[in-house]
């Protein structure tokens, strides 16, 4: 019992060891793993260099490079690298000096022979030492050791929280996309605060008005921070963002977090309901004109597609008033919460586009799925042909459908201002065109970056669902 709890637990070691190796291989997740876990970093590099000058691990690798050398290997590589390089260039038409031929030439040569300098080494060490020399194998080494072990969790758990979440290749998916949004999230932060700054508008004069002495300007100026140098202020910014704490609007005085919480969900609300309805109707008109090509559905349906592209929003929501409210008043023309009648005609302003993009995007990849060889041998086989179109055909055409519905859910929360001025709804689009001609910058960027979180939200949600519906992205996220 004893001798298989030993087993077990070296075998849990071996494992985590594999994990540490295999992330010291990405220089991102190196870089994340060594920071991390920067007490056993240290150890293990202390160890690390110990091991290399008790066992003469220099002169070894000096002797073996030597040897190496003498065998003629590298000059063979060179000339592979440089025939290698003539061929693509003379194959690309492409026209390269001898100089630069020969530094790429070295580079790949270099790489090579270090490739083969590495294996060798290893295989000498392992024959004269039994032991081999890299930083990963040093730390499996320790590992092995219980008292090292659990020291090494205590002083650096974070690092093993990060190879707990690159083990389990779906996390790691999520996680991986998690920090590219909030990168993203940061560039807009940057990009948005950057532009306000340099914008010649001054918020206090146009908000003073023309009579404001310069001291009632520098006061104002002053009290906003907007004396601050331009790191400060950006710092203070991308602080608030993080914190929720935008501090005051300059129009109003207005808690800036507050006024957002109050009108994005309106904004929110509108558009998913928009979104839904737009996919429950586009789907099946898509799958119907695919399945019946060149047929008085297919052309009827990709028309009025083509219309729904070709509408203005400003210009079908005015329409729609005029019709509906004032010529036959079955609907509110303005928007009020409290009745929801009054929310039809943005709803349907909204996701007209949406409906009309997505139904043609549909139609385009189920035709292009469905001529594939495996619709064909599944048809071969007998099966019935709804069961061929949607167990074979529809999953698979879902990808491209899945990221024009994420790319026009984005460009209708962000482009929603005009439909919410037509319909006087106080949602976070009409709120940041109000804002943006002072301008008043907190506003302007506590609207701008939380419609970008929001949009960093749903790009991982399709994310998701590509691995979802794609058994070739669950492959590749095992493998890496």
């Amino acid at each position: 019992m004893k001798g298989h709890a030993t087993a077990t637990g070296n075998g849990f070691v071996d494992h985590i060891a594999a994990i540490y190796r295999k992330m010291l291989l990405h220089p991102a997740y190196s870089l994340l793993i060594l920071l991390l876990g920067a007490p056993v970093s240290a150890i293990v590099y202390g160890v690390h260099q110990y091991r290399k000058t008790k066992y003469g691990y220099k002169a070894i690798a000096e002797e073996t490079r030597s040897k190496l050398l003498a065998t003629g290997r590298r000059d063979k590589l060179l000339i592979e690298a440089k025939e290698q390089l003539v061929r693509k260039h003379r194959f690309f038409g492409q026209t390269v000096s001898a100089e630069q031929t020969e530094l790429e030439a070295n580079r790949l040569a270099e790489i090579k022979f270090n490739e083969s300098f590495n294996h060798e080494l290893d295989k000498r060490l392992a024959s004269e030492n039994g032991l081999k020399f890299s930083f990963g194998d040093t730390y499996h080494a320790l590992a092995l050791n219980p008292a090292f072990f659990i020291l090494s969790l205590i002083i650096g758990f974070p690092m093993y929280v990060l190879m707990a979440i690159y083990s389990m290749p779906y996390l790691k998916y999520v996680a991986e996309r998690i920090v590219m949004s909030v990168f993203v999230i940061l560039g807009v932060a940057f990009l948005v605060f950057t532009i306000l700054y340099i914008s010649p508008m001054n918020p206090a004069a146009n908000l003073l008005g023309e009579t404001a002495t310069a001291e009632q300007i520098a006061a104002f100026n002053h009290l906003y921070g907007l004396d601050q140098p331009y790191l400060v202020q950006l710092w203070d910014t991308i602080r608030g963002i993080f914190t929720f704490d935008l501090g005051k609007s300059f129009a109003g005085n207005e808690n800036v977090t507050a006024a957002i919480a109050n009108k994005f969900p309106v904004t929110l609300t509108l558009t998913v309901i928009s979104t839904l309805i737009a996919v429950l109707i586009a789907l099946p008109i898509g799958i119907i004109s695919a399945t019946r090509p060149n047929s008085f559905f297919d052309y009827t349906f990709m028309f009025i597609a083509l219309l729904g592209l070709s509408i203005p929003n400003f210009w079908q929501a005015l329409i729609f008033i005029l019709n509906f409210s004032i010529k036959l008043p079955w609907l509110p023309a303005t928007y009020n919460p409290e009745n929801w009648l009054s929310a039809i005609m943005p709803i349907v302003v909204l996701g007209t586009g949406l409906t009309a993009a997505v139904a043609r995007m549909t139609r385009s990849s189920t035709l292009e799925v469905i001529h594939e060889d495996y619709i064909t041998t599944a048809r071969a086989k007998g099966l019935a042909r709804k069961s061929v179109i949607w167990k074979h055909a529809v999953g698979n055409a879902l990808i491209p459908i899945i990221t024009v519905i994420g790319l026009q859910f984005g460009g209708m929360l962000g482009g929603a201002a005009v439909t919410e001025k037509v319909f006087n709804i106080s949602g976070i689009g009409s709120y940041i065109v109000d804002k943006q001609f002072i301008p008043d910058i907190p506003s302007v960027m506590g609207g701008v970056v939380y419609t970008a979180i929001t949009i960093s939200i749903v790009n991982v949600i399709v994310d998701l669902m590509y691995a979802f519906f794609d058994p070739r992205i669950r492959s590749k996220m095992k493998q890496y």
